[in-house]
C-alpha cells in the first residue's frame, strides 16, 4: 500500500510546506499552517524521461496526448452560452448571467441574506431547468418554511440535506442538474480525511471534488462560504483559485439594504456592484441605487457633499459627510467609515500644504452614507471639500456633484468615465459640478454648469 503523504498549507496565503513551522515564510503569519493529506503519486508518470527503452515507452504511453489541443481562434464561444439567473442585479455582478461549468463562491456575514437570495434564484431557475439545492446547515423543513414565508414557487426545485461529499457527488452524477447550490462548503466533509469539517484539508478537498464535477459535466456550481471576523472568506486561500467567480454579500444589521460585490470574475468585470433591499418578501432588486443613497435630509447641513463613484459598469451617486470638531485633550482622531483610513490622513496633509487649511488639532470624521464602501480615488476631492465645508461651517450647494483624484502636489487628476458620471448626475437633477480639468466634457451638458479645476486651490476658490 502506498504511503499517505501529507503537506502543510497556510490558511492566509495558501503556501505549502513539507513540514510544520510556526510562521509562514511568505505572508509572515503565525500559527496558520494546517496539515492536509495528499493522495498517492501516480506510478505511470515515473517512466517519463528514463534512459533507454523508458523514453520509447513514454512516447508510446502518451501517444495522441495532443489530440485534444485546439487552435485558439477555432474555439466556438457559442458552446458555453450564458443564461439568466432571473435576478437582474445578480446577473450584473456575474457579468451577464451564469456560465455552464462555472464555479461561483458567494460569501457574507451570518444573516446577510445569502440563503434567501440563492433560494429565490433557484426556485426561479427550477421552473425551466433541472436545479438542486443541497443544504448542510439547515433541515429541509426549515428551508421549506422560508420558501413558504417568501411566497416562492416550490413545485419544481429539488432539495437535499447532506454533508458527505461522496454522497453529494453520487447524487449529482445520478440527477445531472444544470444548476446546483451547496450551502455551505464549510460543513461538507469527506470520509477519506480524519480532520473536522471546515478545516483546511476538508474544504480544499471537497471544493476540488465539486469543481471537478462542474467542469466535466457543465453544471453551474454555486458554493456558499462563511466569512471571518475581518470580513474575508473563511477557508484556505487556495479556495479562491479553484472557483471562477467570488462574490461577497455585504450589509449592516441596522440597514435593510445589501450590496453584492464581485471580487473575482473570470467571465466579467471585477468590483461590479448589485444592490438589494431585504424585505418581508425576501431580497428585492434596487434598480436605481443612486436614488436610495441620495435620500438626503430636508435640512441642509455643512460638511455634506455628493460624489459620483464608478462601480463596475455604472456610475453611482453617493453622499459623503465630514465632521470637523475641536479636540481639547490628547491626539486628534481620524475616523473614516466606508473609506480608507490611511488615505484620509494623506488627504489632510495635502489640504494643509496646498490648501492652507490646518486641521492638525481637530478631530476629523468621514462617513459614506448608506453603508457603501468606496474603493476608488475619485472620492478624494469630494471628501476634502466636505471637510472644508464642515470646518468653515459653510453649506455646499445641494445641486452640486464633485469627483476627482487629488495628488500629493495638490493637482486634481482625471478619473475614468467622466462623461458618464456627469450624465448620471444630470439625470438626477444636479445643476453644477466640480471636476478635474481632464474630465471637462467636450460638449455642453444641458442644464449643468461644469467647473473644471487643475489644482486644489482652484477647487477651494470655486466654493467662495
Amino acid at each position: 500500500m502506498a504511503k499517505q503523504k501529507t503537506a502543510f498549507v497556510c490558511n492566509e496565503c495558501g503556501s505549502d510546506y513539507a513540514k510544520w513551522q510556526g510562521q509562514c515564510s511568505d505572508c509572515r503569519a503565525w500559527n496558520t499552517l494546517a496539515e492536509i493529506r495528499l493522495g498517492p503519486a501516480a506510478t505511470g508518470s515515473r517512466s517519463v524521461g528514463r534512459a533507454g527503452s523508458g523514453a520509447g515507452a513514454s512516447r508510446t504511453g502518451f501517444a495522441g496526448a495532443l489530440a485534444g489541443a485546439r487552435i485558439l481562434k477555432d474555439i466556438d464561444l457559442d458552446e458555453l452560452p450564458r443564461f439568466s439567473s432571473g435576478v437582474g442585479e445578480f446577473d450584473r455582478v456575474l457579468g451577464g448571467g451564469l456560465v455552464p461549468g462555472s464555479a461561483v463562491l458567494v460569501g457574507g456575514n451570518p444573516g446577510a441574506g445569502k440563503s434567501t437570495l440563492l433560494l429565490q434564484t433557484m426556485c426561479h431557475l427550477a421552473a425551466g431547468m433541472e436545479a438542486l439545492y443541497i443544504t448542510g446547515e439547515e433541515s429541509l423543513q426549515q428551508v421549506a418554511m422560508r420558501a413558504r414565508r417568501l411566497g416562492l414557487p416550490t413545485d419544481k426545485l429539488r432539495m437535499m440535506s447532506e454533508t458527505n461529499i461522496e454522497t453529494i457527488v453520487a447524487a449529482l452524477e445520478e440527477f445531472k442538474p444544470r444548476v446546483v447550490v451547496v450551502d455551505s462548503i464549510q460543513v461538507v466533509h469527506t470520509a477519506e480525511l480524519s480532520s473536522a469539517p471546515g478545516s483546511v484539508s476538508q474544504v480544499r478537498e471537497c471544493a476540488a471534488w465539486l469543481t471537478r464535477f462542474a467542469k466535466q459535466s457543465g453544471t453551474v456550481l454555486v458554493l456558499v462560504g462563511h466569512v471571518t471576523k475581518d470580513g474575508s472568506l473563511a477557508g484556505p486561500k487556495v479556495l479562491e483559485h479553484l472557483i471562477d467567480c467570488s462574490i461577497l454579500l455585504e450589509g449592516t444589521d441596522d440597514s435593510r439594504f445589501r450590496t453584492l460585490r464581485g471580487q473575482k470574475n473570470r467571465f466579467g468585470a471585477v468590483n461590479e456592484l448589485g444592490v438589494f433591499a431585504m424585505t418581508d418578501a425576501g431580497m428585492r432588486e434596487v434598480t436605481n441605487p443612486s436614488a436610495i443613497f441620495l435620500d438626503r435630509s430636508t435640512e441642509p447641513a455643512a460638511g455634506s457633499a455628493v460624489m459620483v463613484v464608478w462601480e463596475g459598469t455604472r456610475p453611482l451617486l453617493v453622499e459623503i459627510q465630514a465632521l470637523v470638531d475641536d479636540r481639547a485633550l490628547g491626539n486628534p482622531r481620524r475616523v473614516a467609515v466606508g473609506l480608507e483610513q490611511n488615505r484620509l490622513a494623506m488627504l489632510l496633509a495635502v489640504l494643509h500644504r496646498h490648501g492652507g487649511l490646518q486641521v492638525g488639532d481637530q478631530d476629523v470624521f468621514a462617513n459614506v452614507v448608506g453603508g457603501v464602501k468606496v474603493l476608488e480615488t475619485s472620492a478624494d476631492l469630494a471628501l476634502l471639500l466636505a471637510i472644508v465645508s464642515s470646518y468653515r461651517d459653510r453649506l455646499l450647494p445641494r445641486d452640486m456633484v464633485i469627483f476627482g483624484e487629488v495628488g500629493l502636489s495638490g493637482e486634481i487628476r482625471p478619473v475614468p468615465s467622466g462623461q458618464e458620471r456627469l450624465s448620471e448626475a444630470a439625470k438626477h437633477g444636479f445643476k453644477r459640478a466640480i471636476v478635474p480639468r481632464g474630465n471637462a466634457p467636450k460638449s455642453a451638458i444641458p442644464g449643468m454648469e461644469v467647473m473644471a479645476v487643475a489644482k486644489l486651490s482652484e477647487a477651494l476658490d470655486a466654493l467662495d
